[in-house]
């Protein structure tokens, strides 16, 4: 049983970051960081009507998640190799 154990663990199998991914994941955070800063002031400066500040809030948010899930997915896939 404990041979089964340890032959199901192998099969997936997750490696650390080295230093380098480490340092791009930590750029990437500093970086979204930033443009999440920009896109409030940006929002909170906003002169247009209600309907453009909302469309440009909306597509800040999409953009913002679309960074974080690409950089997530990079991390993973740091890890799985």
């Amino acid at each position: 049983m404990l041979a089964a154990a340890v032959l199901m663990t192998g099969a997936v199998a997750f490696a650390e970051e080295t230093v380098p991914e480490k340092a791009k994941a930590g750029a990437n955070d500093v970086k979204r960081s930033g443009r999440k800063a920009v896109n409030r002031t940006e929002e909170s400066l906003c002169m247009g009507t209600k309907a453009e500040c909302a469309k440009k809030k909306v597509k800040n948010r999409a953009n913002e998640t679309k960074d974080a899930v690409k950089d997530e997915a990079d991390q993973l896939e740091n890890k799985v190799d």
